[in-house]
């Protein structure tokens, strides 16, 4: 595809996203918001006050909008992509758009009932080699990501990571007692299946999850990562571009 990077690491670089905003219209990895919806519509109600991570220029928060949720904000890294979509939504009251890294949200602390991020944290991981061992610039990233999210949610509030990292990789980097949630897992597609993890603010963890938690940190050979390969269609996907 034209979009495709010469290497995937540049996934993690905004003047590649900047540059392919500019042209490129919409993509959604992971499937459209039809796809999930029913997974969603059990967590997610419409009045919530929503928070989507690295939006983009997928169709999700404009399908959210159309199906009743009307207080969302979305951030991305991109001012290209956030002056593209904000002018694209601008009709939509409630909408909201703005540049913004996840590792450092200007948001005051309990600011949303939602937070929803999908296949951004897998762009952030996608330069890395193994799924066991991830880079020490990478666990930081996300801890500091996840730090961030948790901070804004109000109590009892869910973080929606909607991703296709199984729980053998995925729940390496949610399973923490300092996050203060528990975790949830959901799955969907045909053929090839993606993940929903919902984590509730103010829950505990399962025992099993408490007990990952546990042997991660007796195991310091064994870090959070969330890096799965498999193939997908023929369509763009960190997956198949991912180097071993």
């Amino acid at each position: 595809m034209d979009y495709l990077p010469d290497d995937n690491s540049r996934y993690k670089d905004i003047d590649y996203w900047d540059e392919r905003y500019k042209t490129e219209q919409c993509f959604d990895w992971l499937g459209s918001f039809s796809k999930f919806q029913h997974l969603l519509e059990k967590h997610v109600h419409k009045e919530d006050s929503i928070l989507i991570l690295g939006c983009g220029n997928s169709s999700m928060s404009g399908d959210m909008y159309s199906a009743g949720y009307h207080s969302v904000t979305n951030i991305d890294y991109s001012s290209v992509c956030v002056s593209t979509m904000s002018a694209r939504y601008s009709g939509c009251l409630g909408m909201t758009w703005h540049q913004m890294d996840v590792r450092q949200l200007s948001f005051p602390d309990a600011s949303f009932d939602v937070v929803i991020e999908k296949a951004t944290l897998d762009a952030i991981m996608v330069g890395e080699k193994t799924p066991w061992e991830v880079s020490p610039q990478a666990a930081v990233f996300i801890h500091q990501a996840l730090t961030e999210v948790r901070r804004c949610l109000k109590p009892g509030g869910r973080f929606v990571s909607i991703t296709f990292a199984s729980p053998l990789f995925r729940k390496r980097l949610y399973a923490r007692t300092e996050y203060n949630w528990s975790i949830k897992k959901y799955g969907y597609g045909e053929g090839f299946e993606y993940f929903v993890y919902v984590m509730t603010k103010g829950e505990e963890l399962s025992p099993d999850d408490a007990a990952l938690e546990k042997k991660l940190l007796e195991d310091t050979k064994s870090p959070p990562t969330t890096i799965v390969t498999m193939q997908t269609k023929d369509e763009e996907d960190f997956l198949f571009n991912i180097d071993f």
